[in-house]
């Protein structure tokens, strides 16, 4: 019926934390589209890697949600 979605980090869609791999299957989106785009924002004065670190930190990981 309804499958509610939870935005969590992925464990097998990583570069570096797995925040963009998590948020591209939440949004489904390709993780590549959502990684170029946050390179050309991260390249614009603003707090896009300060914003990725904390979504680093503060969302969880899917693999305790998978266990």
């Amino acid at each position: 019926m309804y499958e509610k979605k939870e935005l969590r980090r992925s464990s097998t869609d990583k570069m570096l934390f797995g925040v963009l791999g998590g948020l591209a299957e939440y949004m489904n989106v390709s993780s590549s589209l959502l990684r170029i785009l946050f390179v050309l924002f991260s390249l614009l004065p603003g707090p896009s890697v300060i914003f990725y670190i904390i979504f680093a930190v503060l969302m969880p990981s899917d693999r305790a949600y998978r266990a």
